[in-house]
């Protein structure tokens, strides 16, 4: 008798000190912010997380405010500033901000529903040009979509260069489009001769995802370089954040699409499977790429 009383106590003593410890944190995060890496224009990214900050909301008992950056390097030094609690990037930008010391930590990535983890890079042409082969695009102009971008610029570079491809002197011109949809966008209306963008699979990419939304036809772009498999984006909490308080975000997402499907399923039109744990250590040949890449544009600088 008194041993279960012993640990009756003790189990009371850690319930209160865990409720006492989720109050400290609601104390010091009233507000917790989202950021999202510009993978297409600002109104899309709206729609397709609104109910998924709203699950979040809800979940962690606090409010969780959606960010919508301009740019990835946004994102990368809100986090350093500690004003973006938890941000979705790519795995470069995630390489990046890790490289320049911003405290931050993945915790989860997406499965595809055939079970792979990870996307690809792949260079889009239009379907009735004559670019039949990567070769048959030098001299012409590419765009990328941001220097922070995995798929839309570091990934295509890297890729390049193992397949004996200078991007910097085989193109000649890049453009710097802003997000994946400008790049497909740009693409459309003849502003560059191919466009770097992600891609999951042929019913899952940038461009699957701007058809559903009436913005192009999928029959007018054909892939013409693909490169090989990248880890998948992460999404990253600030390092410092209180043990419990990270604990209860990984939770949430691992969570939801048990507990709130639709609002899972809207991040990516129903094409992903659940949320998996990461660490950093998945992205340490991420780094390696980054830094390969960041040392070529000094030689050329």
């Amino acid at each position: 008798m008194f041993t279960r009383r012993l640990a009756l106590a003790a189990a009371f003593a850690t319930a209160l000190i865990g409720n006492a410890e989720a109050q400290d944190w609601k104390a010091k995060y009233p507000e917790l912010v989202f950021a999202v890496v510009p993978a297409e224009n600002a109104s899309g990214v709206t729609e397709r997380y609104a109910p998924f900050i709203e699950y979040l909301s809800k979940e962690l008992g606090t409010k969780v405010t959606l960010r919508v950056a301009n740019d990835y390097a946004a994102v990368i030094e809100g986090q350093r500033a500690g004003n973006i609690q938890i941000a979705y990037y790519g795995p470069a930008s995630y390489s990046t901000a890790y490289m320049t010391g911003v405290k931050t930590e993945p915790f989860v990535t997406t499965r595809n529903q055939d079970g792979t983890v990870g996307y690809y890079s792949v260079i889009y042409v239009k379907t009735d040009s004559p670019y039949k082969e990567i070769q048959d695009l030098k001299g012409k102009t590419i765009g990328f979509v941001d220097p922070n971008s995995t798929s839309g610029y570091n990934a295509p570079r890297f890729f390049l260069h193992k397949a004996g491809i200078d991007a910097d002197a085989f193109f000649g011109k890049s453009i710097i489009t802003g997000s994946h949809e400008n790049g497909v966008i740009a693409l459309d209306k003849g502003t560059v001769d191919c466009a770097a963008d992600w891609w999951n699979s042929d019913i899952d990419s940038n461009l699957t995802r701007m058809v559903k939304k009436g913005m192009v036809k999928k029959e007018d772009f054909r892939v013409i370089f693909k490169s090989g498999l990248l880890a998948g984006s992460p999404y990253a909490y600030l390092s410092d954040l209180p043990p419990d308080l990270k604990q209860a975000i990984a939770k949430a997402f691992t969570d939801a699409p048990t507990k709130d499907k639709a609002a899972f399923d809207r991040l990516s039109d129903g094409k992903d499977k659940e949320f998996v744990p990461v660490t950093h250590k998945d992205y340490e040949t991420t780094v390696e790429m980054i830094q390969f890449v960041n040392d070529m544009r000094k030689k050329r600088s």
